[in-house]
């Protein structure tokens, strides 16, 4: 089977090649900007929208009336063309709200460019990017298949990462026989129906104070002075460890269901309507359902396995697994263990939901 997967790398670019991507990120806002705009005024006046080829046509033109766009990537100038026409298409699809005007203020800039002809190489601990040569890179991956793309990105903490997708086969992982649900919450991350648990690491709750603290400093600080600059970075540091701490410990966990289990069957939960509950939002997101699902759903596509899915409306967390029968007052969330009037079988509340959804996931 064959995928595209990205390999994300640290770069540490010189002086000169950081001045050059800043460039870089200026060009490519600058050219997304402007056919955002020629697409809005299009569409106000006729009432249809351009296409990538008519905009990128005009790209040239654009060239002449700047001598500045030369000096850039000019493949990175024409995927920035392509992001407005497909920023378009998933909006009128409803895949995301309309496009907007990228702006230099925003902490994470970036740039794409594409490989033609040996552009874009790997050579020991160094990189090859176009226009910026060879440049240092933290190899902490064995980078696999065909590169196709680079993407170049600088974070709110001032480091340098490139992302390099790549086309890659993937071979199915060897049969295994376990099928398990999985009932994810909040006192404890996930519990299966093996009777497996996965603690909830709550990482933003650990840093939370530290975080309340520099943020108070921050608002104590001249905005755009240096110590309010030196506050910020700290800040996005702190955000950036938590987010990395997190996103760990997402992959080491799909990544141990997918090797050990055949099936797995978990919960649709509608995360968005959930996280308005002013209670227990900070959390919810903390946790970052979201994101386990898509790398459970993508992990199992390439992998070999099979991923089923429960209702959002079954009583999962309700019904006994042994009779079935149904037990509303079991909706109240501080009811943990619960005993079944008609069979009498005691159960844990996370143990039975994740039995109920191995059952009814379809």
């Amino acid at each position: 089977m064959i995928v595209h997967q990205a390999y994300k790398y640290r770069i540490y670019p010189n002086t000169e090649q950081q001045q050059l991507i800043r460039q870089m990120f200026g060009c490519c806002r600058f050219v997304f900007n402007h056919f955002l705009e020629e697409w809005n005024q299009t569409y106000a006046e006729t009432g249809k929208g351009l296409s990538y080829q008519p905009c990128a046509t005009q790209l040239p033109v654009l060239k002449t009336q700047y001598d500045w766009l030369k000096e850039v990537d000019s493949i990175a100038l024409q995927s920035a063309v392509r992001h407005v026409a497909d920023s378009f298409d998933r909006f009128f699809k409803k895949q995301n709200q309309a496009p907007r005007f990228k702006s230099r203020k925003h902490p994470v800039q970036s740039y794409t460019t594409k490989f033609t002809n040996g552009n874009i190489a790997i050579e020991g601990n160094r990189l090859k990017l176009p226009k910026l040569g060879w440049m240092r890179f933290a190899n902490s991956r064995k980078l696999e298949g065909r590169i196709l793309s680079a993407t170049v990105r600088q974070n709110a903490s001032d480091k340098y990462f490139v992302s390099l997708v790549c086309e890659v086969e993937k071979t199915p992982l060897p049969q295994a026989d376990a099928h398990i649900g999985i009932d994810l919450g909040l006192k404890e991350y996930a519990v299966c129906s093996s009777g497996e648990h996965f603690a909830n690491p709550r990482f933003y709750r650990q840093y939370e104070k530290k975080l309340a603290l520099w943020q108070r400093r921050l608002a104590r600080r001249t905005p755009g002075g240096s110590n309010w600059k030196k506050a910020k970075k700290h800040i996005a540091c702190i955000h950036e460890h938590i987010a990395n701490s997190r996103k760990d410990f997402l992959h080491k966990m799909t990544t141990k269901l997918i090797r050990e289990c055949q099936t797995i069957s978990i919960e649709q939960l509608r995360v968005a309507n959930m996280i308005q509950n002013p209670k227990l939002s900070k959390s919810i997101a903390d946790a970052s359902w979201g994101e386990w699902v898509r790398q459970l759903t993508y992990k199992a596509s390439w992998y070999g396995r099979t991923l089923r899915v429960a209702g959002t409306f079954e009583p999962t967390s309700q019904q006994c697994h042994v009779c079935g029968m149904i037990h509303p007052e079991v909706k109240n969330l501080s009811i943990r263990e619960w005993t079944c009037v008609a069979c009498g079988t005691h159960h844990d509340r996370d143990e039975n939901a994740a039995h109920n959804i191995k059952q009814v996931a379809v």
